[in-house]
């Protein structure tokens, strides 16, 4: 049996005599969407990979959006590749459903804003696949182990490939993360708001504030980011591998992400940071919570 009929071998599937299964999942359902969001976002690293095949990588597999007159279905392709103008090409890996345009093994091109999911299986555990943990998420607590025999997965929060930029909040935390992997202090406070810093600080503390009171605790907060990397060192993410598994939206401006980090030794820690949507980009405002 096939790691895509594996996948699609579930309960809450249509089932179809000597074909895969498909997994059903609501369109609205937000995990899926962030799933969706997140796939093209680390798609990047998807692409690189694909170009450079490393020793401990295989099964590539990217998944798209096949519509057909007013039905749309999401499928796994087999054997990805891209051309020149970063159009995908691949192999369908499972028959569809709900549409007729293509058929289980047909070789197909299509338009890479079409693209909802990829995934890596990288020394046995599952890279990407975000589409597959949004299903898993939804699986009750108890049967997550036998979902995860099933495929024949490992599966944990895996390792996220945001950019380290300020265009996204994960990219923020990898970004001022590089910064200290770099010991560059510039670069860290670039990536730092510590005037909203001031304020979320002193909205919790439930104080009377005015401009003059934010401007003054953001100049301390700023001063004492820079005496502690001075008197300790910078934080040491030089081995730390990331993931992101959760975003909590606060306003439009404001996000508090879980991050998981990945030690060389096998731990790992868990941290919700809080970040900013600022004129230049997201910033990291500090934890929001407490670290595992």
């Amino acid at each position: 049996m096939g790691l895509l009929s594996k996948i699609f071998g579930k309960k809450n599937v249509a089932e179809r005599e000597g074909e895969p299964d498909m997994v059903y999942v609501p369109s609205e359902d937000e995990r899926m969407n962030w799933a969706i969001e997140k796939a093209n976002l680390t798609l990047w690293y998807f692409e690189q990979s694909l170009k450079n095949q490393q020793p401990y990588q295989n099964y590539f597999s990217i998944k798209v959006l096949i519509t057909d007159g007013d039905e749309g279905e999401h499928i796994w392709l087999t054997d990805p590749h891209f051309d020149d103008e970063g159009n995908l090409f691949g192999t369908v890996g499972n028959e569809p459903v709900n549409i007729r345009s293509v058929k289980f093994n047909q070789k197909i091109g299509i338009k890479r804003d079409l693209i909802s999911d990829w995934m890596i299986i990288e020394n046995g555990r599952l890279i990407g696949g975000y589409t597959i943990r949004a299903i898993r998420d939804g699986v009750a607590e108890k049967e997550k182990a036998a979902f995860d025999n099933s495929i024949d997965l490992y599966i944990d929060e895996g390792v996220d490939h945001f950019k380290a930029n300020l265009e996204t909040p994960e990219g923020a935390i990898l970004a001022i993360e590089k910064a200290y992997k770099n010991k560059d202090i510039d670069a860290a406070i670039a990536c730092k708001d510590f005037f909203e810093e001031a304020k979320s600080l002193l909205s919790v503390m439930k104080m009377e504030i005015d401009q003059n009171i934010i401007n003054e605790t953001a100049e301390v907060l700023k001063l004492s980011f820079i005496n502690n990397i001075e008197e300790h060192g910078f934080p040491d993410f030089s081995t730390v591998q990331n993931a992101f598994p959760e975003r909590k939206k606060v306003d439009e401006t404001h996000w508090v992400i879980t991050e998981v980090c990945w030690y060389p030794d096998g731990g790992k820690s868990v941290q919700l940071l809080n970040t900013y949507k600022s004129p230049k980009g997201w910033v990291v405002l500090g934890p929001a919570g407490p670290q595992e």
